[in-house]
């Protein structure tokens, strides 16, 4: 079991570091024919090992099965030469994909990535500007009416608009009998305490605005957020690294596009529409299998005293 673990770092990690350095001097570990493996050979695909998998050959009878794993690297290697692997146009085409692929990473990061570096103020800055985006945690405080069809709920609407009160209408016809005594209040609840329906339609609602009827398991709601509760902001530290991401991103996105906006005004670029048109009417080559139906998930239970 041991060998197949050793085997399969050794392809994870080895075949990306095969190229070795010309004319390195010193005794070598190893020889293949004329190939000479030294210990500088061998410490750097040791180093390109993931930390997890340096700990399966740290000792002395580990160092000695990931030479020989080296070994037989280069003997696949040699094999593979010999039979004219590297002629193939399959290979040739994986070579120049890879070139092409390695190319772009080069340009992205020199061109792109050295422009979108994001410095500690600018962090600062966004903190500072958004502090209203990075609360801890918002309370809400809601009633409701809930009746059986959105039918029932639009007569509830219009009962509303022409002025009638919300705590009278819920007491008279919600069926969540809890709270319609109390005027339809739920009283204040945090996120993920209602079910998720509501909590989108109540969170979306200024203080003393009716939703539209929104649907749950449980039916038609009409929803009036009647207060809300906002606590601290996170600390600076620790929203930190989120902010370097978000502001990293947008200005890669911005140094990304201006410059193919340049690259673009020093080459022809011709975007065939008819042709692609007719590609899109095509039927595709390979047909993806559609996915098994899966088991209707168990709804919640309610939550709160909605019923």
């Amino acid at each position: 079991m041991k060998r197949i673990v050793a085997a399969s770092l050794l392809v994870f990690a080895l075949v990306a570091c095969s190229k070795k350095d010309a004319g390195q001097k010193g005794p070598y570990l190893a020889k293949i024919d004329n190939t000479a493996i030294t210990a500088a050979d061998f410490d750097r695909e040791f180093s390109a090992l993931p930390d997890y998998a340096r700990q399966l050959f740290t000792d002395a009878s580990g160092r000695e099965k990931f030479l020989n794993e080296i070994v037989n690297k280069e003997l696949l290697y040699k094999e593979a030469i010999k039979k004219g692997f590297d002629k193939s146009p399959d290979f040739n085409r994986k070579m120049e994909e890879f070139k092409k692929l390695t190319l772009v990473s080069e340009v992205f990061e020199k061109e792109i990535m050295a422009k979108a570096r994001v410095s500690d103020q600018e962090i600062r800055d966004y903190y500072d500007k958004n502090k209203d985006s990075f609360v801890v945690a918002t309370e809400l405080r809601a009633s409701h009416i809930l009746v059986k069809t959105e039918e029932d709920a639009r007569k509830v609407l219009e009962r509303l608009k022409k002025g009638e009160k919300f705590e009278a209408i819920a007491k008279a016809v919600s069926l969540d009998t809890s709270s319609a005594k109390n005027g339809g209040d739920v009283g204040f609840f945090k996120k993920g305490q209602m079910v998720p329906e509501f909590e989108r339609a109540a969170a979306s609602l200024k203080v003393g605005e009716i939703s539209m009827p929104v649907k749950t398991q449980f039916g038609f709601h009409i929803i009036k957020l009647t207060d809300k509760k906002t606590g601290a902001p996170l600390e600076f530290e620790k929203v930190r690294d989120l902010i370097s991401q978000k502001l990293s991103g947008e200005k890669q996105k911005e140094a990304f596009d201006a410059y193919i906006t340049e690259l673009k005004k020093t080459h022809t670029v011709d975007i065939n529409k008819e042709a692609l048109a007719k590609m899109a009417q095509e039927p595709a080559k390979t047909e993806v299998p559609m996915k098994e139906e899966q088991p209707a998930e168990k709804k919640e239970e309610p939550k709160k005293d909605e019923k």
